[in-house]
């Protein structure tokens, strides 16, 4: 699953994942496209130099999951919304309801699309194209990030482990 192999990626224990329910991490991590997009729009100016601002995104979005501290109460969307996706990663091991199966994925899709015309719009440096596919994927990715509180909320009785990260 896709999902699994991002978390894995970027090394998600429980640690990482209760400082990820910051409503800080999730404000901020909203930056990281915007600065990948204009590393690699940068390319015009830095050429193979370009490489050290996406790396530097990229190790941002590595560092924002884990410089934030655990919140003070999970009781928000944020919180909320970071347990939905914890539950949607699982969602192999601890069944779904059904009426949470296919938007998630629909939008997964809908980001996606955004994502190949940010792609063109950088390889062609054309901007409305870029910022119409950066539209697109921020609302792909909110929507569905909203669509994770809802699961969680209705998921939150569903194991011990999911009740106990609401505090």
């Amino acid at each position: 699953m896709f999902a699994q192999l991002i978390a894995q990626s970027f090394s998600m224990d429980d640690a990482t994942w209760k400082r990820h329910a910051n409503p800080w991490c999730f404000w901020t991590r909203l930056s990281v496209l915007p600065l990948l997009f204009l590393a690699a729009w940068s390319r015009v100016w830095l050429g193979w130099g370009a490489l050290v601002l996406v790396a530097i995104a990229l190790f941002w979005m590595w560092l924002n999951a884990r410089i934030f501290p655990v919140p003070k109460s999970t009781h928000n969307w944020v919180s909320k919304g970071v347990f939905g996706e914890r539950v949607w990663i699982n969602r192999q091991q601890v069944p779904i309801p059904s009426h949470h199966r296919h938007v998630p994925q629909f939008l997964t899709v809908f980001s996606a699309i955004g994502m190949v015309m940010v792609i063109w719009g950088l390889y062609t440096l054309e901007l409305t194209i870029t910022i119409m596919g950066t539209v697109l994927i921020y609302i792909g990715k909110l929507w569905f990030f909203d669509r994770m509180v809802w699961l969680y909320e209705d998921m939150k009785t569903a194991t011990p482990d999911y009740h106990s990260w609401l505090y």
